[in-house]
């Protein structure tokens, strides 16, 4: 039986990332994340392409929602059988997942009620995609893997799991695929980190495979050098502190948020900035810190020696992890100039509104972003250079230094790429670039193509390819 491969979402788009491998008359899908693209989520209302109960596992390579995000629905739906991922994966996963069922039903309730008051009814039903139950209630199929070590995963199909250096535990997955005619592997490289970014390891390189999916995200472009932020971040720091403001950074809760605290234990490591209080006003960010302090096994060494000499990016002096709604409103009222991390990383929601409020009319304060803003969003309505905003329904005037530190990303840039996929011994039969708007797709695939002569391809959504 032939092997075939369908690209059931993050084929010409960002989102979306479901890659169904058929063979040895069982199907097995690596990832199963949300389409969160605005013009793209009647995908994820459309009934799945093909019988959830009829899929034998799901691989899932780290737990950003635009890769696991889908799971409580698919299970829901029918599927029933294992979830397989790291350890670190499998915790944050459920508090990722946990957050946005709870998001989607405050959105439904909102949706619903709006649309009664309006008298019509919107293109999706007023109810949510998924609720906590329907999470609750997938959380038992998820099963660790480790690192390097191979699992059965379904009939002659046996996956290995290794270090993506992208979140903590995220996984390129090497699948090797057992038939009487031989054995063939399909390399899947989840999201790739960059390489030499703090806390976790390398990317894991490889010599040998017949079939290549790798992302392409930022595969049009080179990234400014990591080390240029900390410099750059200790700069508007000190300006802030010397105008008695405050410095505020909306942060993703995965990865972003822990990155920032490594940065910033460095400087006052270093002195190069004042020992002010640093507040992570963030529930998820903290749940997710936590998990962080629990997997040192996945951090590289420079991490682990700030820990072992006991300066640690996650419970450095200063720090305050701010839990309840009462203690973040207190924040406002700290004499003095204080950093403040708090989500959601593109101002869409949660209590980072509640600090710009605050702040964003101050000329003394910083609004310092570290990560993408989509278009559409509050975060690029600032970073656009707004002058004025529209925050829980009254306008504000932006008055505040805006700061926008692009050298700040989890995704490997062009060359990065590259050198990955270049590290190959050996030709793979085909490459096929995913997980990238419609133009960086196929600038990446072009670049690949004219770089190694390889035959690239750069799958459309639903399209489908017989493994030779």
């Amino acid at each position: 039986m032939a092997i075939k491969i369908s690209f059931l979402g993050a084929a010409h788009s960002v989102t979306g990332s479901r890659y169904l491998v058929e063979a040895n008359d069982t199907r097995i899908l690596v990832d199963c994340g949300l389409h969160q693209e605005r013009e793209l989520r009647d995908r994820d209302w459309a009934p799945f392409p093909v019988d959830p109960k009829s899929i034998h596992a799901v691989l899932l390579t780290h737990p950003h929602l635009d890769h696991c995000g889908f799971i409580p629905k698919l299970a829901r739906d029918g599927f029933h059988r294992s979830v397989f991922c790291t350890s670190a994966t499998k915790e944050i996963a459920k508090i990722l997942l946990l957050d946005s069922a709870s998001l989607l039903m405050e959105d439904a309730a909102i949706k619903l009620k709006r649309h009664q008051k309006e008298g019509r009814k919107g293109p999706y039903p007023e109810i949510p995609l998924y609720d906590l139950d329907n999470v609750e209630n997938c959380l038992p199929l998820f099963k660790k893997t480790t690192y390097g070590k191979p699992v059965a995963v379904a009939r002659g199909m046996e996956a290995s799991f290794f270090d993506a250096g992208h979140t903590l535990g995220s996984a390129s997955i090497c699948l090797k695929i057992k038939q009487e005619q031989g054995e063939k592997t399909i390399l899947f490289s989840g999201d790739l980190g960059r390489r030499g970014k703090p806390i976790l390891m390398d990317p894991t390189m490889f010599k040998q495979a017949d079939y290549v999916v790798i992302e392409s995200t930022y595969g049009d472009r080179l990234l400014e050098p990591s080390d240029n932020m900390v410099p750059e971040l200790a700069k508007y720091i000190n300006q802030t502190v010397g105008a008695g403001g405050n410095i505020v950074i909306p942060s993703f809760a995965l990865e972003r948020s822990q990155e920032i605290l490594y940065y910033l234990n460095q400087l006052l490591m270093e002195n190069a900035i004042p020992h002010l209080m640093v507040l992570v006003d963030s529930p998820m960010a903290i749940s997710i810190t936590d998990v962080f302090r629990r997997h040192q096994e996945l951090m590289d060494e420079e991490t682990l020696s700030l820990i072992k000499n006991g300066h640690s990016p996650f419970s450095f002096p200063g720090l305050n992890m701010i839990q309840t709604t009462d203690q973040s409103k207190a924040i406002n009222h700290i004499k003095g100039s204080v950093i403040v991390i708090a989500g959601s990383g593109m101002c869409t929601g949660g209590r980072i509104k509640h600090h710009l409020v605050s702040n964003i009319s101050r000329p003394d304060s910083s609004i310092i972003f570290v990560g993408y803003q989509a278009a559409g969003t509050l975060g690029r309505e600032i970073v656009d250079g707004a002058s004025e905003v529209r925050i829980f329904g009254q306008q504000y005037p932006v008055k505040a230094k805006v700061v926008y530190l692009r050298s700040f990303s989890g995704h490997a840039d062009r060359d990065n790429l590259l050198a990955w996929i270049m590290n190959l011994k050996s030709k793979p039969r085909h490459v096929f670039v995913t997980h990238g708007d419609d133009i960086v797709t196929e600038s990446f695939a072009t670049f690949l193509r004219e770089k190694t002569g390889w035959e690239v391809s750069a799958p459309h959504y639903k399209e489908e390819y017989i493994l030779d």
